[in-house]
């Protein structure tokens, strides 16, 4: 039992931990595909 505990709190400090990373890491689809002289609403 506490082996699978300490297995569910890893994924889900791996999860938040690569949403975090991905997130701040600038690989969107609208930073890839849009070039300088498009206008993009933030």
């Amino acid at each position: 039992m506490k082996a699978r505990m300490t297995a569910f709190v890893a994924i889900a400090v791996i999860a938040v931990g690569a949403n975090f990373i991905l997130g701040n890491a600038g690989f969107s689809s609208q930073e890839r595909s849009a070039g300088p002289s498009v206008r993009l609403d933030n």
